[in-house]
């Protein structure tokens, strides 16, 4: 699932962080790389915490994406403090790189996951990157009985 996401945000990544002068020609791939790995451990993040119904809610077609989901809120706190960290930029330019990049990069995993056509993201694929996988099953079983 890490390369799949990662060649999203390199799709995404356009004005964000390949145009952005706070970022350095030279490190745009070490920033690309880095938000990939925020997008991941804030997933694992939420997934050992118990917190799945948010990353479902997320694969829901009606506004799961949305800056009002709790794991999205995550997402964007947790690479917006990754950015200041790693490359010494404002929490301002941070946060703008990443309410660009998470919405576009999670609203094309959530397209694709939801894509009978398309194998490149799946539920089952997700929940096992993420550690999810067990968590998940407890969730079917509770709702079906």
């Amino acid at each position: 699932m890490f390369d799949n996401l990662l060649n999203l945000v390199k799709e995404n990544a356009g004005d964000a962080i390949i145009n952005n002068p706070a970022i350095p020609n030279e490190k745009n791939d070490e920033a690309i790389s880095h938000s990939t790995t925020s997008i991941m451990n804030t997933l694992k993040q939420q997934a050992s915490s118990g917190k799945l119904d948010g990353i479902m809610d997320m694969f829901k077609q009606s506004g799961g994406t949305s800056a009002s989901n709790p794991v999205m809120s995550a997402m964007n706190s947790n690479m917006v403090s990754d950015l200041m960290g790693k490359f010494g930029i404002d929490k301002n330019q941070a946060g703008q790189i990443a309410s660009t990049i998470i919405p576009q990069v999670m609203n094309k995993v959530v397209n694709k996951t939801n894509d009978p056509n398309d194998s490149s993201f799946t539920m089952d694929g997700i929940m096992s990157s993420i550690g999810g996988a067990g968590g998940l099953g407890n969730m079917v079983k509770n709702i079906f009985g």
